[in-house]
């Protein structure tokens, strides 16, 4: 099993306040697991962190990182949710700015 930091992924565009926290975990949860979005199986999600619409997404199996991050746009869509919503998915990186975020969206 390759390191946690080689399994996960940073989620910007989350779309905050709109719904509880553990929701939006359960949501994202879904969106990562489905084969549409080249996902699979997800350990675990950090969200909320400290910076506002950031997630991360640990999956089981690094190879699932690799197609994740190949799939062009991640759109992400739930009945709880009122519209659609473009995420930006970059490999995990240890010091996550709110500056490297805000402008990669």
């Amino acid at each position: 099993q390759a390191a946690k930091s080689a399994r996960t992924v940073v989620i910007a565009g989350v779309p905050d306040g709109l719904l509880h926290e553990e929701v939006m975990s359960d949501i994202l949860v879904i969106h990562f697991q489905m084969s549409k979005n080249n996902g699979g199986d997800v350990e675990e999600v950090l969200y909320p962190t400290r910076i506002k619409g950031v997630a991360y997404v640990t999956f089981e199996d690094q190879e699932v990182v690799e197609s994740v991050l190949r799939k062009d746009e991640h759109w992400l869509e739930d009945k709880r949710l009122a519209g659609c919503y473009l995420l930006k998915v970059t490999r995990y990186c240890e010091n996550v700015s709110a500056f490297m975020v805000y402008w990669s969206i």
